[in-house]
């Protein structure tokens, strides 16, 4: 067996500069297991104590179909908005300078200290026919607040940051240089961001993307007080589950949870292999 420093070691595992591997390992497999695998395991076998015939009667029933129609649907938009957006924010945050910067690159974070509560009566207030920026869209015809579209505001004010804080790093670590060889090529300011500037920065957005649609999928707090809540319209799956909760109908609320984490696991997984493919192919070009 190897010596290092007078000790024997094994010969399949080098000691590391960091001590303390094995304490801080098992802490982390026992915090995963008591956070989120016990949680998720319980639910998995209270809904497997349905029936096949049971769940897939849940599960085909209009209701719980429109409800998660709307959470993924509105889900998608919103990460979708938070993604262009998100990504212009950063980019003023990361290149240029200006009075007020370290306000506005402070208020981003401002979702994430809200309660979501408040942020949805203040939404329903803003939005609604009278509120102040209602009032400008009810003379056109288009109601925002109590409508499904009320949904996708709420979501995109909570999912703003996800997007944000995860692009603004990678941008502040890109080589101008890059981009100013790619100008001394003749390419114009258009070409090299979309050329130069946005493969680069494919990984985080996707990854942004995904934390932005994980969070709009399972928000409640702010969006029952701006979606209006009318079954078939404007009912989101979070709420169906708390309805079905306070029917005592345990069976019919794991159900439909159960649904909605295979639903986001499937369309998470997607965006990961998205997101590996992405690194290849910058690994690739590079």
């Amino acid at each position: 067996m190897p010596m290092v420093s007078g000790l024997l070691t094994t010969p399949w595992r080098k000691p590391g500069i960091i001590p303390g591997f094995g304490l801080a390992f098992g802490y982390t497999l026992f915090y995963l297991t008591v956070i989120i695998l016990i949680p998720l395991g319980a639910l998995v076998w209270r809904t497997s104590s349905l029936g096949l015939s049971e769940f897939l009667a849940i599960a085909s029933d209009p209701r719980t179909q429109k409800a998660l129609q709307i959470s993924f649907g509105s889900a998608l938009m919103a990460a979708a908005i938070n993604t262009v957006f998100g990504v212009l924010t950063a980019w003023v945050l990361v290149r240029y300078r200006f009075p007020g910067r370290r306000l506005l690159d402070a208020i981003v974070d401002l979702p994430f200290a809200l309660p979501t509560a408040v942020a949805g009566i203040a939404l329903a207030s803003l939005y609604a026919s009278k509120g102040w920026i209602g009032q400008i869209f009810a003379p056109l015809g288009i109601k925002i607040a109590f409508t499904p579209l009320g949904i996708v505001v709420a979501l995109v004010f909570v999912g703003l940051p996800f997007v944000v804080r995860t692009v603004q790093p990678v941008m502040e670590e890109l080589d101008r240089e890059v981009e100013e060889a790619a100008a001394t090529l003749g390419a114009s300011r258009f070409q090299s961001l979309v050329h130069v500037v946005l493969p680069m920065l494919l990984p985080s957005v996707l990854t942004g993307f995904a934390l932005a649609f994980a969070r709009a999928v399972s928000e409640y707090g702010s969006v029952i007080f701006i979606a209006g809540n009318i079954p078939f319209k404007s009912e989101i799956a979070p709420l169906l589950i708390v309805i079905r909760l306070e029917e005592f109908n345990y069976a019919g609320a794991t159900a439909i949870a159960s649904l909605m984490l295979l639903i986001a696991f499937v369309m998470l997984l997607v965006i990961n292999l998205l997101q590996v493919w992405s690194r290849r192919r910058y690994a690739d070009v590079r």
